[in-house]
């Protein structure tokens, strides 16, 4: 490949063509019609169509069946079991998982995401951790293994 300067620059493609100008006359190549071809509902003035309109047969958005509904209030935690806590215990000999740790750590997606921490394997170091939210069974397995479970936002354990 040649080394390129100033001499060897070129525009990309389309970048110098001119804009389509419609409706200027025989002389411009888009004459007579203006590129709305022959009557139709597309040449008339003021037309334009809805998306996904398939020329009146019914559209296929209206054709498939539609089912469930989506709760606008839904809440979405990112879920974190105790396996993976244990490793990162284990890993980098952490005694406090805070909000910030599990940030840097990239365990959380966003940054103003809710946790909820699930009882997913075995703990045995005492580890403090802090989460929006903790199984029952998480929070036991947290305290019996000498941690304390430390809600974030004074929302009740559920």
């Amino acid at each position: 490949m040649a080394i390129r300067n100033l001499s060897n620059l070129r525009a990309p493609k389309k970048a110098n063509e001119n804009k389509k100008r419609v409706g200027r006359g025989m002389g411009s190549g888009m004459g007579k019609t203006s590129t709305r071809g022959h009557k139709g509902q597309g040449s008339r003035s003021g037309s334009s169509l809805m998306r996904g309109f398939e020329g009146g047969q019914m559209p296929l958005h209206r054709r498939l069946p539609k089912r469930g509904f989506t709760n606008i209030f839904r809440v979405e935690y990112q879920v974190l079991g105790l396996d993976r806590i244990a490793e990162i215990v284990a890993a980098l000999n952490v005694t406090e998982f805070t909000l910030d740790k599990i940030v840097e750590l990239g365990l959380l997606r966003r940054k103003n995401g809710l946790i909820k921490v699930l009882n997913n394997g075995e703990l045995n170091t005492a580890v403090t951790v802090y989460a929006h939210k903790f199984s029952k069974t998480a929070k036991e397995a947290i305290e019996k293994a000498g941690g304390k479970a430390i809600l974030i936002g004074g929302e009740a354990a559920a």
